[in-house]
């Protein structure tokens, strides 16, 4: 049976809309039934950027300004971004013809933005450390704070990261709890160390 079968068979969409599931069970579903999975960080369950509001001290959620733009995929929620993805469609020509035309060079979710995110809880620390040639990446490109990550994705039509289902129920992948030593941003010359939440 194919994924849309089993996703109608289940009726699954029905039970989220009557709240017979909550939003994390549904999403977690979808992303079994696409075939996503713990074990495999290149297939890891996907969850939306939800918000886009990370400097207010009260969110009202009844403000629909806070919330992301669910019409439009990650990369174009800065309007500025919608120009250049579209010209880089447009022009991008392969020579010999076997690579398709692509939106984004990279993709919202693979093993490196997985990593990227869980960067202070092991296995994640050691598998970030190998695929960095043996160091930590360079501390200003590491996660360390929900404003910066944000504005990144606002700031760069490459950024195109989604979230990780840990950030919705795993608040201790945010915590350095082993001292790793992550660096210093350059531009504040602060240590990193844990993640900044929002106010």
């Amino acid at each position: 049976m194919t994924p849309q079968g089993i996703l109608k068979e289940s009726k699954l969409t029905e039970k989220w809309v009557t709240r017979e599931i909550s939003n994390f069970d549904y999403l977690m579903m979808l992303n079994a039934i696409a075939g996503r999975t713990f074990n495999d960080l290149n297939q890891y369950p996907i969850f939306p950027w939800i918000l886009k509001d990370y400097t207010s001290d009260v969110l009202n959620i009844n403000d629909p300004n806070i919330f992301r733009d669910f019409s439009k995929p990650i990369g174009i929620q800065n309007p500025k971004h919608i120009e250049d993805v579209r010209l880089k469609y447009e022009s991008f020509d392969d020579p010999t013809g076997l690579m398709k035309k692509f939106h984004y060079g990279t993709h919202y979710s693979n093993a490196a933005s997985v990593m990227h995110y869980l960067i202070r809880m092991e296995p994640f620390t050691t598998l970030h450390i190998q695929l960095q040639s043996g160091k930590f990446d360079i501390a200003d490109r590491q996660f360390h704070s929900f404003q910066s990550a944000w504005l990144n994705i606002m700031d760069s039509p490459n950024e195109v990261k989604e979230l990780i289902p840990e950030f919705f129920y795993l608040s201790e992948f945010l915590v350095n709890s082993n001292k790793f030593d992550l660096g210093k941003l350059q531009i504040s010359n602060q240590i990193l160390n844990d993640v900044q939440l929002p106010p």
